[in-house]
Parts: C-alpha cells; sequence; structure tokens
C-alpha cells in the first residue's frame, strides 16, 4: 500500500480558543467527527471515512497527530506515539483525566452541527482517540458515539481516560437523552482490555454497548505498523478489518454506519 494523497477531501483550518488543527471534510449530510487512530490518518483511516461519506454523512477528520495520508510503517509510528505521549493535547498515562484536545473537538463539533444541520453529529474515536468520542458526549450536538479499541491510559489496561466526574456527566446525559455508546476491541488485545471494557460497563451501565471481536476475526497482514509496533489484533474498523461479505470487521463496520444513520437520520429508510 502507498500513502494517499486525501485528494477527494476538502482541506480546511479550525480554530478554537487559540488551537488552530488541519481537518479534512467531504461528503453532504449530517456530521461525523472521524478520529484517527495512532500513528494518524492512514490510508485505512481513510477509506473508513469515505464509507461514512458513502453512507450519506458529511465526515470530518481532524488531524491530531502524524503525517496525513501516511502509510503506517514502524518507525515512523513509533516516533509520531512517542511525541503524542509528551504533548500537553494528550494524556496517555493515568491519573489526568480527559486529553485537554477534547475541548477542541467538542467545538468542532458543534460547528459542523452548525454548517450541516440535522438533529446532530456522530462521532468515533480509535485507539488513542478512542475515548475522545465520549468526552465529546458533553457537547449537546453529539448523539452517536462510537468508542473503538480504546487505549489510553496506557499505563492502566484497567482504568478509563474519563476521570469520574466526566463519567457520571457523561451517564447523566445518555440517560437524560436516551442514548447510548457503542464500543469495539478484540479479545486479545492488550492495549484495549476486558478490565477496560468492564470499566466502562460498571460506570455507564446499560447505556455502554460493548462488542468483542474474535481474535481469528482480524486481518493478518496489517500495515508494518500494526504488525511489529501494536503486534495484537487491535484496529477493528481499519488496519485490521478485512472487507469480504461474512467478516465479523465488517459487520462492525455496518453496525457503525447504521447506528449514526438511525441516530443522525430518524424516520430516513436505510437507502435515503
Amino acid at each position: 500500500m502507498t500513502d494517499d494523497a486525501l485528494a477527494d477531501f476538502e482541506r480546511r483550518v479550525f480554530s478554537f480558543d487559540d488551537v488552530a488543527k488541519t481537518v479534512y471534510t467531504a461528503g453532504s449530510g449530517p456530521a461525523v467527527i472521524v478520529m484517527a487512530e495512532m500513528p494518524g490518518i492512514s490510508p485505512d483511516v481513510a477509506r473508513f471515512a469515505r464509507w461514512v461519506r458513502g453512507a450519506g454523512f458529511t465526515v470530518h477528520m481532524p488531524s491530531l497527530f502524524g503525517s496525513d495520508g501516511a502509510y503506517p510503517r514502524a518507525a515512523e509510528g513509533r516516533a509520531v506515539m512517542q511525541r503524542a505521549c509528551m504533548s500537553a493535547e494528550f494524556r496517555a498515562f493515568g491519573g489526568g483525566g480527559a486529553s485537554p484536545v477534547t475541548t477542541w473537538l467538542r467545538a468542532l463539533a458543534a460547528q459542523a452541527h452548525r454548517e450541516c444541520g440535522g438533529v446532530g453529529v456522530g462521532a468515533i474515536g480509535m485507539c488513542f482517540t478512542g475515548n475522545f468520542a465520549l468526552s465529546m458526549v458533553l457537547e449537546p450536538s453529539v448523539l452517536a458515539p462510537v468508542l473503538s479499541q480504546t487505549a489510553l491510559p496506557l499505563d492502566d489496561p484497567a482504568a478509563v481516560e474519563s476521570d469520574p466526574a466526566e463519567l457520571q456527566a457523561v451517564r447523566d446525559r445518555l440517560e437524560r437523552d436516551n442514548l447510548s455508546v457503542l464500543a469495539y476491541r478484540f479479545e486479545g488485545d492488550r492495549f484495549c482490555t476486558a478490565q477496560r471494557f468492564a470499566a466502562y460497563a460498571e460506570a455507564l451501565g446499560d447505556r455502554f454497548v460493548g462488542r468483542v471481536l474474535p481474535d481469528e476475526a482480524a486481518n493478518p497482514d496489517p500495515p508494518p505498523f500494526f504488525r511489529d509496533v501494536v503486534g495484537v489484533p487491535h484496529s477493528v474498523v481499519t488496519a485490521h478489518l478485512i472487507d469480504e461479505e461474512g467478516q465479523p470487521t465488517r459487520a462492525a463496520r455496518d453496525e457503525i454506519l447504521d447506528f449514526f444513520h438511525r441516530r443522525l437520520k430518524p424516520g430516513v429508510g436505510r437507502g435515503g
């Protein structure tokens, strides 16, 4: 696989509270924020964003780290991960609560809703950004949060990135507005563990809908970063997805697209 030029996306800059970041947009319809996994907006992440666009949504894909469109090689990916772990925007390790960048992401969701209209906004976070979609629930426009292979905090596999106060506020919002959170992981993933899913379930109750895929459902030949650095089945809808009929990862992708459709296009047929 080669780098992806992202030529079919519009490159914008969104600024909030003196923080400016590039956002790649494409499509029409209600907005969905697609947050890349480590080490950045890879061709597989862009492929997922195109699926979201093709399902009838306006994708907003923020550039949070890494080289946009780059094929995820091992050495470069390690360097991106090390820089992100040291950045003040992210809290890769336990004890600090939600990453500060989530404030900017909530503002992006609000702006996307103003631009795209509809009843609200969807959001999916993956790996390093997985829990960001949960923090974004505190923005009233976010109606469809998806957590894929949440990896933070890196130093405590039984913890979640949100602190107790945020988790309570999220649960209150989910219950008040009758919302749910979809989440995905592979059974043997050492970055997103069964203990972490149990912590989410304890904090959010039946508002948390967790899906666990068998390890053998993962693409056996992912890009070098995922083969050599991650080293386990991990990326449910990107690097480890097998795009074939009957595959659990494709079914997970379709469930996510249906979730966005039900929440963001209520009363509209799936083909509409």
